[in-house]
């Protein structure tokens, strides 16, 4: 039986994974891509951000696995979003093979060479321990290094962005034949479905 302490860990973790979940898209399956979607509805009239404050950042960070272990401070969060924003860039421009921004690539890179973060088998999956004196830059290089594999390592087509109405979000396509149209089928995939239900209607 669970410790008391044991017990409200995993209560906090719960509550903390919930929270996420109301305020996050997590359904991306690679972590750099799920990262670009924390500006939602990017092809919209109104983005909506939704790293609104440094605690945001932290949950976001603590969900997917690389916790600093502390709040990131204002011009930590400024970095966090640059560092998005080089990545959504980057992903299309591969995707539309288009030219790379010099610049998106060396912020990339550079937040890619934030040392510190190994891998662990955790119960739920992988996590990350931070050991660098700047967690926050390391975990930021974990999401740096994910998106150097993502579109560095990928045959050219495979990276797309979502045919969701507002949404343009990044994805991997890995389907027969390169037809999936959506950065999730739960999400824009199914508001697409339900569109098309109401139009025969």
């Amino acid at each position: 039986m669970p410790t008391t302490t044991a017990a409200r860990e995993a209560a906090a973790a719960a509550d903390s994974r919930a929270e996420a979940a109301r305020i996050f898209r997590l359904d991306n399956e690679h972590l750099a891509f799920r990262y670009t979607a924390t500006l939602s509805d990017r092809a919209g009239t109104e983005p909506f951000e939704r790293l609104s404050d440094p605690d945001r950042l932290r949950l976001w960070l603590a969900v997917n696995g690389i916790d600093p272990g502390r709040r990131p401070t204002r011009p930590q969060l400024a970095d966090a979003i640059a560092l998005r924003e080089a990545v959504y860039r980057l992903g299309v421009a591969v995707a539309h093979a288009l030219p790379v921004a010099a610049r998106d690539r060396a912020l990339v890179n550079e937040a890619a060479a934030a040392t510190g973060a190994v891998p662990e088998l955790a119960d739920d999956g992988i996590r990350w321990r931070l050991a660098s004196l700047d967690t926050v830059a390391a975990a930021l290089g974990v999401i740096a290094r994910d998106a150097i594999a993502l579109l560095g390592g990928e045959r050219p087509g495979r990276i797309a962005t979502c045919d969701g109405p507002d949404c343009a979000g990044l994805y991997l396509d890995a389907s027969r034949g390169s037809t999936r149209r959506w950065c999730s089928m739960s999400t824009c995939g199914n508001r697409n479905k339900k569109s098309r239900m109401r139009a025969r209607a």
